[in-house]
């Protein structure tokens, strides 16, 4: 009988599912826009006020899935930029760009996202053939009709769902992002790295200061 080994074994590579996009197209990309309302969240907004010393202060909420997170992250250290492009002004989204470091933020308050996805890869350097974008509704349709890689959420309207060649099966808020990330990296072989690297990097033990 073979004794146990005390030594930590990596498990060997295995691919979530068969590449759901051409290995060759998925190594192509080189950034990632990601729409919020609808997308990174359930498309659900929570608007009230508060009052400070006698004046009334809007405030808008919403809802972003931590799995979604993650997945930012690993495309980010697998050398992917990552950009959020919204046609709404928020706070809240501008709190969560930062949180998730991501390398651009265009929010346009009339929702013409062309013109900001446009600035946004002149900024990083890219090209619509180089780029991938995940939407769900109308205003996403002028960035999805002209990046090499479009992408639908599971909730995305019919018309998103037509024009995009990859159609998510979650829904924007529910880890739909994060299927993203996952299906991407695996396609390029590097979702088996990044999720090692991750974790070797949360499990070094710190010396206390």
């Amino acid at each position: 009988m073979n004794e146990a080994r005390g030594d930590h074994q990596t498990l060997p590579p295995i691919r979530l599912q068969p590449p759901v996009i051409d290995p060759a197209l998925a190594r192509r990309i080189r950034v990632v826009g990601l729409d919020i309302d609808g997308t990174l969240t359930d498309g659900g907004v929570y608007l009230g006020a508060s009052s400070h010393e006698g004046r009334s202060i809007p405030f808008e909420l919403k809802r972003y899935d931590i799995q979604d997170g993650l997945g930012v992250t690993l495309l980010r250290e697998c050398g992917i930029k990552v950009a959020i492009v919204t046609g709404r002004v928020s706070d809240s989204v501008a709190q969560r760009a930062r949180e998730l470091q991501v390398d651009a933020l265009a929010q346009d308050p009339q929702a013409r996202k062309l013109a900001a996805w446009r600035r946004v890869l002149d900024d990083l350097g890219c090209r619509d053939d180089e780029a991938a974008f995940v939407g769900d509704d109308l205003p996403d349709l002028p960035i999805l009709r002209g990046v090499a890689l479009p992408v639908a959420v599971g909730n995305a309207v019919p018309e998103v769902r037509r024009s995009c060649t990859w159609q998510l099966a979650r829904a924007g808020g529910h880890g739909a992002v994060r299927e993203f990330a996952e299906g991407l990296l695996d396609a390029r072989d590097e979702w088996h790295g990044a999720v090692e690297r991750y974790v070797a990097s949360r499990s070094r033990e710190e010396s206390a200061s």
